[in-house]
């Protein structure tokens, strides 16, 4: 704090420059200052006013906010003094036309006839300042106004908006949730009656001039500078837009040339029908004067028999010394042919012997199907040797040698002594020791078995 003739302020919150506390040092407009009224007192700037605004919703969306509506009598004010000025010049230009006319008149006078005629045209076009046509000042003085803003609307002066007689388009449909129509831009781009009949209706929203008229191909062109600024194309449409257009128009008689010359080489290849001679009634009908009889079997007794017609695929073709011909012979989805059963179209035909060894490599591959199922479902018994030593049952008949079990005994008893300290037990690895049937009957007889009731009397 700092006290200087009575005044108390924060040295913290003013600026060094003008000393004001309403904003920064950045944003000062001050001179400069070796000493800076923040530490000298003195010249201090006064602080600005700055106002709070508390708006709701709608507010804070308004676009007349903060307008005052004064300001805009100079704007008036302005164009009245543009109006005047324009009206002024007009009727000077129409004054001097006169008086050049009159002067005109007067030296080619001659004759007093011809004197007399050039004053009753003088008296014709000589006109008070005040008469002056104002009918003719109508297009010069008229103003038009432009209606398009960056919200949308129309374009073309304020008389043209509406006939009167015409209910407004915001009052076409009195729905809330309808088209929404911008009192600025007086614009409403939906349609506010998309249930009515089209035919009945005058006005079908701002949009529909986006689909109509030059705006069709105005769309077709920026679309054609995209794609070929796309495909590596120069080409932009708001920097060179005579450029793109050229490109276009070109490229449009390109697209027309290549398509007249692809139809004139299928019409050059394959013909065209419509430029034909029709054929005569009776030959479409097919009727004729010719008489031919059949008998009862249907052969032919008198006259001419009609020609069948041709398939387009081959007929009557044998090849590979085959007697039928491909596709006679049908199996198994299967195509081949009848004379020899072959499947396959470059086969060399084989006659009934072919047949018949095709017929026995078919016996024999179903008899090694069969063998196979059976063998699926009946299995071979396992083997009998198979040792008694992975917990299966003893055989009765199962013979142990008594040396054996003896040795096979103290094993089992060294190993136990062994592993008797867990902490203590080695890692042997027995993977390869063949078990026998005397080391299962020893590892039996030394298990402890933990529900056997004498199992503390056993060792």
């Amino acid at each position: 704090m700092k006290r200087d003739g009575g005044n108390t302020f924060l040295l913290c919150c003013r600026v060094r420059i003008c000393g004001a506390m309403t904003h920064d040092s950045k944003s000062c407009m001050e001179r400069p200052r070796r000493v800076g009224a923040k530490w000298t007192n003195k010249h201090i700037a006064p602080d600005e006013k700055i106002e709070t605004f508390e708006l709701d919703y709608d507010g804070k969306r308004d676009r007349w906010n903060g307008y005052d509506a004064s300001t805009y009598a100079r704007v008036i004010e302005r164009y009245e003094a543009r109006d005047e000025a324009r009206k002024k010049y007009l009727k000077e230009q129409q004054l001097k036309k006169l008086e050049k006319s009159n002067q005109n008149g007067e030296d080619a006078a001659s004759d007093e006839e011809e004197e007399e005629d050039e004053d009753e045209d003088e008296d014709d076009l000589r006109v008070d300042e005040a008469k002056v046509d104002e009918s003719k000042q109508m297009d010069f003085a008229k103003v038009e106004k432009r209606v398009r803003t960056t919200g949308g609307g129309s374009t073309g002066t304020v008389r043209n908006l509406r006939i009167r007689e015409d209910t407004a388009k915001y009052l076409l449909n009195l729905d809330v949730n309808s088209a929404h129509y911008d009192p600025k831009t007086r614009s409403m781009r939906e349609d506010p009656l998309p249930d009515a009949d089209p035919n009945e209706k005058f006005y079908l929203g701002d949009n529909q001039y986006r689909n109509s008229g030059q705006a069709l191909e105005f769309k077709e062109l920026n679309i054609h500078a995209w794609e070929a600024f796309d495909k590596g194309q120069d080409v932009h449409m708001q920097a060179a837009p005579s450029q793109a257009e050229l490109l276009y128009k070109n490229f449009k008689v390109m697209k027309e040339k290549l398509k007249y010359q692809t139809k004139e080489t299928i019409i050059e290849k394959y013909g065209n029908a419509a430029d034909e001679d029709k054929l005569p009634r009776e030959l479409l009908l097919g009727q004729s004067e010719r008489q031919v009889e059949y008998d009862r079997a249907g052969r032919i007794i008198k006259g001419q028999e009609v020609a069948l017609p041709r398939s387009k695929y081959e007929e009557d073709v044998y090849i590979n010394n085959h007697t039928t011909v491909w596709g006679s012979w049908w199996k198994d989805h299967q195509w081949g042919y009848k004379c020899c059963k072959q499947t396959i179209r470059n086969s060399y035909c084989t006659g009934a012997a072919g047949i018949e060894a095709a017929e026995a490599a078919s016996d024999l591959m179903k008899a090694n199907i069969a063998r196979k199922e059976a063998a699926t479902e009946d299995p071979t018994p396992v083997e009998e040797k198979k040792l008694a030593t992975w917990g299966t049952d003893v055989p009765d008949d199962l013979v142990l040698d008594e040396k054996l079990l003896a040795e096979a005994l103290k094993k089992e008893d060294q190993r136990k002594r062994e592993e008797k300290d867990e902490r203590k037990r080695k890692y042997n690895v027995r993977w390869n020791d063949e078990v026998t049937a005397e080391d299962m009957e020893a590892y039996r007889m030394k298990k402890v078995h933990h529900d056997d009731p004498m199992k503390d009397f056993l060792h």
